[in-house]
C-alpha cells in the first residue's frame, strides 16, 4: 500500500470494535506501517503484515531505553510510577472499590500491584519475561504469557481488573476483554487507560503523535470507539475522563527526542516526576453488565 493520504479504502476481516468487516481508510504511514481507520467507529489500526512476537519485543531493553518506542528507565522511575499508581487506587476507591480480588493485565514490573496489595488480594499477567521474574522476586503472583484460563479460574472472581496503557498493545482487544469477563464478579469494575488519537493533540500531531508507535501500539482508540467496544463485549461505561498524570521527566525527554527525530537517550531523571495533561489520554471506568 502506498503511503499516500486519502488512498482508497480497504477491508479487514473484522474491526475489533464493530465486530464485523468494515471499510478501513488509509490515513498515513508510520515507520513503514500503514495506519488504517475504520470508517464506521473511527478505530485506528496499525497494519502489521510482518511477523511480530510480543514475547520477544517486550524484553529488558524495552524498559531500559534501548528501543526508540519503549521506556527510558522503567525501574529507575519506580518512585514516580508508584506515586501515580497510588492516585489510580484513590480513584478506584472513589468509584466504590476499596478491597477484594484485583487483577492487573500488563503489570510490567509490578509497581501497581505492590501499591494495591495493601488493600487488595492481587495478581497479574504480563508477556515480558524479565518483568515477570522481577515481580516474582518480590513475592507477587504473576503469570508470564497471554490470558490463561486456568490461572484466572484459580483466582476468580475478580472485583476489579486494571489495564494501564495496555489495550493499545493487544492484537485483538475484544477477544481479551471477552475472555476476562466470565471471571469478574457481578458489578466488578474495569479500569482502562489509553491514548485518544482523535483528541486535539492526536489530530494535530498526526504521525508524530507521541503514542503513534507501531508495532508497539496496534490500536488507536477514541473515547467513542473505546466506549463502543466495552459496550459490545458486556461492560457499561461509568466514566471517561482525561486525567492528570505524574510522568517521569526522563520519559518526557526520551519521547521528545524521538518526536524531534533525535536519538533518544536514557537519562538519570527517572525519579523526578511532573504532572502532565495533554488531554490525549483517557481513563475509562466500566462495570460488568
Amino acid at each position: 500500500m502506498k503511503p499516500v493520504d486519502g488512498a482508497q479504502n480497504s477491508t479487514e476481516p473484522s474491526c475489533p470494535v464493530c465486530g464485523r468487516p468494515t471499510p478501513q481508510r488509509f490515513v498515513y504511514e508510520k515507520w513503514s506501517y500503514p495506519i488504517l481507520k475504520c470508517v464506521v467507529c473511527g478505530l485506528g489500526r496499525a497494519q502489521v503484515d510482518r511477523p511480530f512476537d510480543p514475547g520477544t519485543f517486550y524484553r529488558a531493553g524495552y524498559f531500559q531505553g534501548t528501543m526508540r518506542d519503549g521506556y527510558a528507565d522503567y525501574q529507575g522511575s519506580e518512585p514516580v510510577l508508584r506515586a501515580e499508581f497510588r492516585h489510580v487506587l484513590r480513584h478506584l476507591a472513589r468509584c466504590g472499590v476499596r478491597s477484594g480480588n484485583l487483577l492487573e493485565v500488563g503489570c510490567a514490573y509490578g509497581f501497581f500491584l505492590v501499591e494495591a496489595q495493601r488493600t487488595f488480594r492481587v495478581c497479574g499477567i504480563d508477556v515480558a519475561e524479565d518483568a515477570v521474574a522481577f515481580c516474582r522476586s518480590r513475592g507477587l503472583d504473576v503469570h508470564c504469557g497471554e490470558i490463561d484460563q486456568s490461572f484466572l479460574a484459580a483466582r476468580a472472581p475478580f472485583d476489579v481488573v486494571v489495564m494501564l496503557d495496555v489495550i493499545e498493545h493487544l492484537k485483538n482487544p475484544a477477544e481479551v476483554l471477552t475472555a476476562l469477563r466470565p471471571y469478574l464478579s457481578p458489578g466488578a469494575r474495569l479500569l482502562i487507560t489509553t491514548g485518544d488519537w482523535e483528541s486535539l493533540c492526536g489530530r494535530i500531531m498526526g504521525r508524530s503523535w507521541r503514542l503513534m508507535t507501531p508495532p508497539q501500539h496496534l490500536s488507536f482508540f477514541s473515547r467513542r470507539s473505546l466506549s463502543l467496544l466495552l459496550e459490545r463485549v458486556g461492560f457499561h461505561v461509568l466514566e471517561c475522563r482525561y486525567p492528570w498524570k505524574r510522568v517521569p521527566v526522563g520519559l518526557l525527554l526520551f519521547q521528545m527526542a524521538r518526536i524531534l527525530g533525535l536519538s533518544p537517550q536514557r537519562t538519570r531523571l527517572g525519579d523526578f516526576g511532573i504532572p502532565v495533561n495533554l488531554h490525549d489520554a483517557v481513563r475509562v471506568v466500566a462495570v460488568r453488565k
